[in-house]
């Protein structure tokens, strides 16, 4: 008996098997659920190997959450596997190197700026809105943020965009609660992840966490953050919404 058993899980964004994506739909297998996993474009062909690697073989959908006829097309595409959904992982989000990272915020030109949000914030509302009807009451939807609220090294607009995300998220529970929907964020530490490559000079997020995290922490471990979000997918969170988990070993709670 797994804490998901028998639930059809969605887990948007999976490229390698080193990504947050994997690591979470992974989990969710071992504890009983139905997953189906979804990019697009040219990491597609990437997804489709690395799902291979999974317990079980999943249904890969192609889905661009900035694209409308993707999103129209998304529950035809998730009811040709499964009858409904009753979680929805956004594991998603991007933002341009070379222009709005890296010590370029006050440089950053807004098309870029409004394609990180739009990639990383309000893609949660879209793809949370176009699952809504596939989801019964109980359902979760769950999303992954970097603590937005104080700036970091090099993040820049990306840690505005998360900013953005987990008020998206807020509003989410909000408007979606009347349907006895959840949406919640999960909050992990730096991991070494395709998308922290992306982040110049992310070794300056790891080398605090790995002082001052009183649980200790391991940048190459995504297991903890996957079970986490497998938990808030469970039945075993029914009254918690709007909130954000953090997965940090600590480090979010200590001072300097």
């Amino acid at each position: 008996m797994g804490i998901l058993d028998g639930k059809r899980i969605l887990v948007a964004g999976v490229t390698l098997d080193s990504s947050i994506g994997f690591a979470t739909a992974k989990v969710a297998q071992e504890q009983g659920a139905t997953v189906l996993i979804s990019n697009f474009g040219r990491a597609l062909s990437i997804t489709k190997r690395i799902a291979k690697r999974l317990p079980v073989e999943p249904p890969v959908l192609e889905l661009d959450v900035t694209n409308a006829e993707h999103l129209a097309a998304l529950p035809d595409a998730v009811r040709e596997h499964v009858d409904g959904l009753d979680g929805v992982v956004h594991s998603i989000a991007y933002g341009n190197p070379e222009t709005i990272l890296g010590g370029k915020f006050l440089e950053g030109p807004w098309e870029d700026v409004a394609q990180a949000v739009h990639v990383s914030a309000y893609s949660l509302k879209s793809l949370a809105t176009t699952c809504a009807p596939l989801m019964p009451r109980g359902s979760s939807v769950v999303g992954m943020t970097f603590d937005a609220t104080v700036a970091w090294p090099g993040y820049d607009w990306m840690g505005v965009a998360k900013a953005a995300l987990e008020s998206t998220s807020r509003y989410l529970a909000r408007d979606l609660g009347a349907q006895g929907i959840r949406c919640n964020l999960v909050s992990a530490g730096p991991l070494k992840t395709l998308a922290a490559k992306a982040i110049p000079g992310f070794e300056k997020f790891e080398e605090p966490w790995l002082e001052r995290a009183p649980l200790g922490w391991d940048p190459t471990d995504l297991e903890p953050t996957g079970k986490t979000i497998v938990a808030l997918l469970s039945d075993f969170f029914p009254s918690t919404t709007g909130e954000i988990i953090h997965v940090d070993g600590g480090y979010h709670a200590m001072g300097a």
